[in-house]
């Protein structure tokens, strides 16, 4: 793979850090560190490219359309890399690099036009859409080409140009979707920058950047929104979630098992909107456990690049100690591990799925985003108390209600405090949907025209109908 930077903007210096391998614990491979200062330049070219990409709304819409057809080319050099980097297996490689193209066409061909005011003066108004300038966009470590494609894809669609930073665990795979993508577009209108802090530090707070799109944690969201306040630039958060599942006294425990375990596991379970919270009711409690801790204890855990592996590693080292001890200090409180419940005995950051019950509802655990291959399941008495339960939190990402009556299992979707609720099914997006989160779980919305037009400002023309 290159070892530069996409366009002009390479590490000069020649300091390099280490990339890990989560199945191993060993590093394999080297990104460039870049050094804050070197941003003025990256921003700078960032905005010179903007003069020009921002004038033509059909030639970026050929540019992505091209930048699409090249990402799914290069399927087979990238979804190696990102499992290699983030451990998922290979399989959901490929669907994250598959999902990065579809969003590059979708945004692609959507058109922000004109919007006529009609308002009874003997005016003629009209709303045009502008674009804001260079984009920051600060990505994690979990989805790293899919939550990339999601902050570039609407952000260069409505004109405007991005310089990227990729999660220090995960930069090769982005680096080199950058310079994928960079044959389809103009130089410096997508730049990819990789280091350690204070670089996402210092381009979060750059005066030359004009919004900052950031996934990740709340305590970092905040220091985000701080740096970006200096500048006034505007800012879109997305900050996880704790979301809960509230299954039904009416529900057909075997018939949705394999679906919620798989909500809640996917990808390690190392998801925003992953279900990271169960709540079951008392005469079901125990058959609910037993039929997820039975897939826990079946689910084959091992390397992304090895073909049979279900679930790959915990990302990496300081995560695996987070999910360590959330799960210790639970057990310690009473819990009950019905699978799991400790680190695998093998090289790398591998941890049994683990499937808690009689955990004590104060546990963080249950309170916290443990991020992990971790599920608590809660016993409720009355409905009331499962929908009080799933709310009392800081968080407002997602929700899931699970139940055989659809019209009783919406009203209780209804209830939940979150931006997204789902009914049987969980974490299951539309590009053409909005996304975003209520409370600590975000600021702005992603995904769909909102996501574009997140990425636009209005401009108003005021013309007499008479001179």
């Amino acid at each position: 793979m290159p070892t530069s930077l996409p366009g002009r903007a390479s590490a000069t210096r020649g300091e390099r850090f280490a990339v890990l391998d989560p199945a191993t614990g060993e590093a394999f491979d080297e990104a460039p560190h870049q050094q804050p200062d070197q941003l003025d330049v990256v921003v700078e070219r960032a905005h010179e490219a903007w003069l020009s990409w921002r004038v033509d709304s059909l030639a970026r819409s050929k540019a992505l359309l091209a930048a699409a057809d090249a990402v799914e080319a290069a399927g087979t050099d990238l979804a190696p890399l990102l499992t290699r980097e983030q451990g998922k297996p290979l399989a959901e490689s490929y669907a994250e690099i598959a999902r990065a193209a579809a969003r590059l066409r979708y945004f692609a061909e959507l058109d922000p036009g004109p919007q006529k005011i009609t308002d009874g003066r003997p005016v003629r108004s009209e709303v045009r859409w502008r674009p804001l300038g260079p984009v920051a966009a600060i990505v994690p470590w979990n989805f790293p080409l899919q939550l990339a494609s999601a902050k570039f894809a609407p952000a260069l669609a409505a004109g405007n140009t991005m310089v990227l930073k990729p999660s220090p665990f995960t930069p090769l795979a982005t680096r080199l979707l950058g310079s994928v993508i960079s044959t389809a577009l103009p130089e410096d209108v997508l730049t990819i920058v990789t280091g350690h802090e204070p670089l996402g530090a210092r381009l979060a707070s750059h005066p030359g950047i004009r919004h900052v799109t950031f996934t990740g944690s709340i305590p970092t969201g905040r220091a985000v929104a701080e740096g970006a306040a200096a500048s006034l630039a505007r800012v879109t958060l997305e900050l996880g979630g704790n979301d809960a599942a509230i299954v039904l006294d009416d529900v057909d425990v075997e018939r949705i098992a394999e679906r919620l375990f798989w909500a809640a596991f996917r990808n390690c379970g190392q998801v925003c909107m992953a279900v990271k919270r169960v709540y079951a009711p008392a005469r079901l409690y125990s058959q609910v456990v037993e039929a997820l801790a039975q897939r826990a204890k079946t689910v084959v855990v091992g390397a992304g690049l090895d073909p049979g592996s279900q679930l790959g590693p915990v990302n990496n080292a300081p995560q695996l100690a987070r999910v360590e001890r959330y799960t210790a200090q639970a057990l310690a409180d009473g819990a009950r591990a019905a699978a799991g419940g400790h680190r695998l005995d093998r090289p790398g950051y591998f941890f049994a799925p683990t499937i808690l019950a009689d955990v004590p509802p104060a546990c963080p655990v249950v309170t916290e985003e443990q991020f992990g291959p971790v599920l608590p399941v809660l016993p409720y008495r009355s409905l009331d108390e499962a929908v009080e339960a799933a709310n009392d939190t800081g968080f407002g990402l997602g929700g899931s209600v699970w139940g055989t009556d659809l019209d009783r299992a919406e009203a209780v979707a209804d209830r939940l405090e979150c931006g997204t609720a789902w009914i049987n099914h969980h974490a299951e997006l539309s590009l053409a949907q909005p996304f975003a989160g209520i409370k600590e779980s975000g600021v702005g919305v992603a995904g769909g025209p909102w996501g574009l037009y997140g990425n636009l400002r209005p401009f108003v023309v005021h013309r007499p109908e008479e001179a």
